[in-house]
């Protein structure tokens, strides 16, 4: 096994894939566009390939089934692929194992895996650390666990007897990072994402206004993270600072000397899996960054 595989899982099932279908369950993507800008999408003559808002249903429709993704068995050990509430029984070479989670993945990195074996038994329990995590902490039943040489390729493989009800809790941090793109990559030149931990992020007209085009994070956004209930079903939404020009001062001309002055704003990002559900709007996923 080797955990880059499943990090690309992870990633496409909670932005691609989730991204979907709308939040009521009513309306549908096919496409995953990364930038979208109504005004022009309208007067495009060929619409078939963009998509604003999602449609209501398809004359065929994928309908992925992720229960197998969560777990896998080789040999004696059991791999742990995706963090999610969730219960399972699988049979090793020794035993039947139950196994089950107890999380707010992906909001929080804090994960509570409890696993009861039919009887006392010696295997291998490997959970996948991220690649995006970097300070990954484990404990088994209380015991703080050295996890330096336990992780290969990406899991971090507990050999032990264990016993009914042993209780593994995991933390993988969840720091707000900037991820740039290949510079050959040219549409990307100059500009970010804004990921925590599985999760994209992106920027919505909603909450952003228009000319989403024109901002441009700080050097140091001091970006904030906080969990809003009452915004898209209760996502953990992300502040920070950034700049866009003053509109007002351009008078309708097209052109002018260079005038470094921009005035600071205060955006925030949402998880791009739930952008579109609250209307047409402009969104980004890719934001140009100062200094870079």
């Amino acid at each position: 096994m080797d955990g880059v595989y499943a990090d690309i899982m992870e990633k496409a099932l909670y932005n691609g894939v989730l991204s979907g279908v709308s939040l009521d369950g009513k309306k549908y993507f096919y496409v995953n566009p990364l930038e979208v800008w109504p005004e022009s999408c309208h007067h495009r003559h060929d619409k078939s390939d963009v998509a604003t808002t999602r449609q209501g249903w398809f004359s065929c429709a994928c309908c992925p089934s992720l229960g197998g993704y969560i777990y896998s068995i080789a040999g004696n050990t059991l791999y742990t692929h995706l963090y999610v509430k969730n219960t399972g029984h699988v049979r090793l070479e020794n035993c039947d194992v139950a196994i089950g989670q107890e999380t707010d993945y992906p909001w929080d990195g804090k994960v509570r895996i409890k696993i009861s074996a039919s009887h006392d038994a010696e295997f291998t329990v490997a959970l996948r650390i991220p690649g995006w995590c970097k300070d990954a902490k484990a404990a088994v039943n209380g015991e703080r666990i050295d996890t330096s040489g336990l992780v290969d390729k990406g899991y971090l493989k507990l050999t032990r007897l264990w016993k009914n009800g042993s209780i593994v809790e995991l933390n993988l941090p969840m720091p707000v990072k900037r991820v740039q793109s290949n510079p050959e990559l040219r549409e990307n030149a100059g500009k970010v994402a804004i990921t925590r931990g599985p999760l994209v992020y992106c920027l919505e007209e909603t909450d952003n206004s228009e000319r989403l085009a024109d901002l441009v994070l700080a050097e140091d956004p001091e970006f904030t993270v906080k969990y809003d209930e009452g915004l898209l079903d209760g996502v953990v939404k992300i502040e920070g600072k950034a700049f866009r020009s003053d509109i007002g001062q351009w008078g309708g001309r097209l052109y002018r000397e260079l005038d470094f002055a921009k005035t600071v704003f205060k955006i925030t990002a949402v998880p791009y899996y739930a952008w579109n559900n609250r209307g047409e709007g402009e969104m980004c996923v890719w934001i140009r960054q100062m200094g870079i």
